[in-house]
């Protein structure tokens, strides 16, 4: 059974409440496909950019198994096994395979997954079965003119659909999805992109229909301009503001994300040591995208 999400605030710095957390965690990049076309996504394979959708490599669930073994000996403080990338994590089956041998062998690890949530609802059982403790699943509208503008299109169930035709499908299995595994136990953690002009009056409505549908928790990432969007404004801070005050009502609102890379190790915003697991990985702090 999936830990509560009471218990999730202590032992998951994604979820600490107040000042953040001294809780490491390990992201295993595990998945290297993706079904969806976010304007504002760029993934990348590389050494040297800290933000979400890149990493060093691509391992296999085997190989992850001894990442977490020298992760721990170097950081003793991680808690966390999480799996965000840099694809999703379930336009294939390397990630719900990895979760299980982690269940066998650290069984005291948090498991601890990101999706867009297409593919949520048809693969709710197996991620309840498998022992996921918190699933993040990125949200960035639940009208699908908006979220048009923001995605041109997705792959299901082997057949290409853009427009406002994919949107809906996509909103309608997130939303599925979310209440499926919601009610399975699993505590359930929304991201949303705030994209300037497109989506940012449209974050109450978010928060109060995925809070509906079993979200516990609410993360709001500002977006930084890059491909498709690289000519969209960054959010002010006042813009950030109203977007959180609009969603208060509805979920708990976390706010010291440090968007991390898909192969990321130890305590956030502290020292990374991806560097001394992935031995190509520089230290260069760069731009940041969705999460």
């Amino acid at each position: 059974m999936a830990i509560s999400y009471k218990e999730l605030t202590y032992r998951h710095p994604c979820f600490a409440q107040g000042h953040k957390a001294q809780t490491g965690r390990i992201h295993l990049p595990t998945s290297p496909s993706c079904n969806i076309e976010c304007k504002f996504c760029d993934r990348k394979i590389n050494d040297y950019e800290q933000r979400p959708g890149v990493a060093s490599t691509v391992i296999t669930p085997l190989e992850a198994l001894d990442v977490i073994e020298r992760s721990l000996k170097l950081c003793p403080d991680i808690t966390v096994a999480g799996i965000a990338g840099p694809g999703d994590t379930l336009a294939s089956d390397y990630a719900l395979e990895t979760f299980r041998l982690v269940k066998e062998k650290y069984p005291q690890l948090v498991k601890c997954m990101s999706t867009n949530g297409l593919l949520l609802a048809e693969r709710a059982q197996e991620i309840i079965d498998v022992g996921i403790d918190s699933l993040t699943v990125t949200v960035n509208a639940v009208d699908p003119e908006i979220e048009a503008q923001l995605n041109n299109g997705i792959v299901w169930h082997k057949k290409y659909y853009k427009g406002v035709e994919a949107a809906k499908i996509l909103i309608e299995q997130q939303l599925k999805g979310i209440k499926l595994v919601s009610d399975g136990g699993i505590t359930v953690k929304i991201n949303t992109v705030l994209v300037p002009g497109i989506n940012d009056k449209h974050i109450g409505k978010i928060a109060e229909t995925v809070a509906e549908a079993g979200a516990s928790i609410y993360n709001i990432i500002p977006l930084i301009p890059q491909h498709q969007l690289k000519d969209c404004p960054a959010p002010t801070c006042n813009q950030i503001f109203e977007a959180h005050r609009a969603a208060e009502p509805y979920l708990d609102i976390f706010t010291h994300c440090q968007r991390c890379r898909a192969d990321a190790i130890g305590i956030p915003g502290e020292k990374d040591y991806g560097d001394r697991i992935y031995l190509r990985r520089i230290s260069r702090r760069d731009t940041f995208s969705h999460g």
